[in-house]
């Protein structure tokens, strides 16, 4: 179980967990810093986008055939599905609050999943095909 929080002092802040497996340090004049890998549990966001808001969910992640995007706002919004060397794989304009995005023949590896609204990137979600 990992946990953390907050630091600050008169040079700065940082976030911080404890628990982590990987990590690697990095030290300047003034001090290091440790930095570990973070997961969220639940991949889901809110942000703002020419001053209106989207709420946006894939799952499951990780996934071994289908990948489910849920969003609060399907108006203008394309998802765009990349392999881990950059190439896409698939896109799709939106036409309902639900979509399926089928990663079956694809190899078990990482994912990109992002989602534009107004031709601008909301958010870009890393999905895991086992």
């Amino acid at each position: 179980m990992a946990v953390g929080g907050k630091a600050t002092g008169s040079g700065g802040a940082v976030s911080y967990s404890v628990g982590q497996v990987v990590y690697t340090t990095n030290t300047g004049t003034n001090g290091s810093v440790s930095q570990g890998v973070q997961q969220p549990y639940a991949i889901s966001t809110t942000v703002g986008v020419n001053k209106t808001s989207i709420q946006l969910e894939a799952f499951p992640n990780p996934t071994a055939n289908n990948l489910t995007l849920t969003t609060d706002d399907s108006e203008s919004v394309i998802y765009q599905l990349f392999n881990n060397q950059g190439a896409e794989i698939s896109s799709k304009t939106l036409n309902s609050k639900t979509s399926s995005i089928s990663l079956e023949g694809q190899p078990p590896a990482m994912y990109f999943l992002k989602v534009l609204k107004n031709n601008e990137i909301v958010k870009v979600f890393k999905i895991i095909k086992n």
